[in-house]
C-alpha cells in the first residue's frame, strides 16, 4: 500500500468523527498537557512549601512578558486566519497570514533573548535560588515548542505548501493541525505569564 493509499488522511474515520491526524495532535497533545501539568504542580508544591518566595517582577520584566503575550496571542489569531484563507480558496491571503504568524514567533524568541540575555547580565542563573530554576526550566521548555511549531509553520510556508496544488484537502488538514499544536503552545504561554511574571 502506496502513502497515498493509506486510508482516512483526509476523510474522517466512521469510528471517531476525525481523521488520523486529528487523533494524532490530539493524543500528543494530551501527553503534552501532562509534561506541563506535571511542572505546574511541581511549582505549586514548591512555592506553597517555601519558607519565602520572590515576587515574580522582583527578578523579571512584566512589560516584556505583556508584550510577549500579546504578540503571542495575535499569532494565534493570524494561524486560524491562515487556516480560514485557505478554506476560502485564498492561497495568497494564506501565505500572508502564516507569514505573519512566522514573524510573530521571530517576535516572540527575539524578546525572550532579550530576558534571558538581561538574567545572564545581572547573575540571575538557574542555580541562583528555586524561583529562577523554575522560570528557566518553564520558559525554556516553552520557548522550544515556540520554536518547533514556528519550524513546521515555516516549512508549511515553503516547500510544504506545493501539497496545495496536490493534494488541498490534506493541505488544509495539515495547517488546522498546525493551528492546534500553535494554540496549546499560546495556551501554555497565558498561564505561564500570571504565574511567573505576576503572582
Amino acid at each position: 500500500m502506496s502513502a497515498t493509499e493509506i486510508p482516512y488522511t483526509v476523510e474522517a474515520r466512521p469510528d471517531t468523527g476525525l481523521n488520523n491526524v486529528k487523533i494524532g495532535i490530539w493524543l500528543f497533545l494530551a501527553s503534552e498537557v501532562m509534561l506541563f501539568g506535571a511542572l505546574f504542580a511541581s511549582y505549586i508544591m514548591l512555592r506553597v512549601g517555601a519558607a519565602e518566595w520572590p515576587h515574580g517582577s522582583h527578578y523579571l520584566s512584566v512589560p516584556w512578558a505583556t508584550l510577549n503575550t500579546v504578540v503571542l496571542i495575535s499569532s494565534s489569531v493570524s494561524m486560524v486566519m491562515a487556516w480560514a484563507s485557505l478554506i476560502r480558496k485564498d492561497f495568497g491571503k494564506y501565505r500572508l497570514y502564516m507569514g505573519l504568524t512566522i514573524l510573530a514567533a521571530f517576535g516572540f524568541l527575539g524578546i525572550k533573548f532579550i530576558e534571558y540575555s538581561s538574567k545572564f547580565a545581572h547573575g540571575y542563573l538557574p542555580e541562583t535560588n528555586t524561583f529562577l530554576a523554575i522560570y528557566f526550566t518553564l520558559t525554556g521548555l516553552h520557548g522550544l515548542h515556540v520554536i518547533g511549531g514556528m519550524l513546521y509553520n515555516l516549512y508549511l510556508w515553503g516547500p510544504g505548501a506545493k501539497m496545495w496544488k496536490t493534494n488541498p484537502q490534506q493541505f488544509i488538514n495539515r495547517v488546522e493541525v498546525s493551528g492546534l499544536f500553535w494554540h496549546f503552545v499560546d495556551l501554555v504561554w497565558i498561564f505561564l505569564f500570571p504565574i511567573l511574571y505576576l503572582l
